[in-house]
């Protein structure tokens, strides 16, 4: 299969790496852990539960995950919505985590039960990440394992956090990783503290497309800004939009430029200088993008999917959709309905 980067520009090869093909090495496993606490923030956990499970559809057996409670019994959420653990809080199955999170919840008792002080203390001595949601951090400062280190805590308990923890870094931010220390305080800052997570342990490219299936719209942004070191002029973001707004139909050149007041030579130096590549390869390219997403992600026959990406000719489609992604639109893998 051809090489994405080879195909695409900058932009679109990262847009491109949401779903991957079968073949090639098998993914590094990697084993999580959520120890549910009383009244813990069910969607503090809910968000971070969902980057790891999409991070298995796209790359399926990269993350084993598993959750406890105390004495393996069900976890009343702060939503009335109880929960059920699928593994018991035994030590040989600690030993074989990764990371283990402790889930809190606004509701969750601050008074620290010895059973929990004494498992995060032998946790401690092991290679494992701790985490914490919510408030969970306060669990851990409390067992002294925050000493030294930078964490987030949710607002109601910062102070407290600051005043029982005296040597841990509490932190206003919504997420910190702090080396072998994950915390965050809010449902926002589960998901972008799992995906931070994700990318450390297995890569950035299976991060990048759990935000691409999760968070579409921050992922286009993430996309063209992070990518580039320059900002777009509003001239482009209109250009941008123009295309986007008219795939089944597109605009031709002449048709662009005049619609945001530059002349064909203006319109592609702006895309030359700021994005590396010509508006037609881009409109191109943005096209056979979302021809990919309808294929995977709908019932629809490639000639209403060409057609509704403003290919006239289903060769010329099959043409342009075998050279960017190295196969043609009916190799395409389609996800079940």
């Amino acid at each position: 299969m051809k090489s994405l980067s080879t195909g695409f520009s900058a932009t679109f090869a990262d847009r491109n790496l949401q779903y991957t093909r079968p073949g090639g090495t098998s993914p590094t496993l990697s084993k999580v852990g959520f120890l549910l606490l009383d009244n813990f923030s069910l969607p503090c956990f809910t968000q971070a539960l969902d980057v790891l499970v999409t991070a298995n559809v796209i790359r399926p057996g990269s993350i084993r995950i598993h959750t406890f409670s105390h004495n393996h019994a069900e976890v009343m959420s702060d939503l009335s919505i109880p929960i059920r653990p699928d593994t018991p809080l035994t030590d040989i199955r600690l030993a074989d985590l990764d990371l283990i999170i402790i889930c809190g919840g606004l509701r969750s008792p601050r008074t620290v039960p010895v059973w929990i002080n004494t498992l995060l203390l032998k946790l401690a001595n092991l290679p494992i990440t701790l985490g914490g949601l919510w408030n969970g951090a306060w669990y851990l400062g409390r067992a002294g394992l925050l000493d030294g280190y930078r964490c987030a805590i949710h607002p109601e308990q910062r102070l407290a956090l600051s005043e029982g923890s005296p040597h841990a870094s509490v932190t206003l931010d919504s997420l910190v990783l702090d080396r072998d220390r994950v915390t965050a305080a809010t449902p926002a800052g589960a998901f972008q503290m799992m995906i931070k997570w994700l990318e450390k342990c297995a890569g950035r490219t299976l991060a990048d497309a759990v935000i691409d299936l999760l968070d579409y719209d921050q992922s286009r942004i993430r996309s063209i800004e992070t990518t580039h070191t320059k900002k777009l002029t509003g001239r482009l973001r209109e250009l941008v939009k123009l295309m986007e707004a008219n795939l089944e139909d597109p605009l031709d050149p002449v048709q662009l430029s005049r619609c945001v007041g530059l002349s064909r030579r203006q319109m592609e130096r702006l895309f030359q200088g700021q994005l590396s590549t010509t508006p037609q390869k881009y409109y191109l390219e943005l096209r056979i993008t979302e021809a990919r997403r309808l294929i995977q992600n709908s019932k629809s026959s490639l000639m209403d999917v060409a057609l509704a990406c403003g290919f006239v000719s289903s060769s010329h489609f099959s043409r342009n959709y075998s050279r960017l992604f190295g196969y043609p639109p009916s190799k395409e893998l389609r996800y079940e309905l």
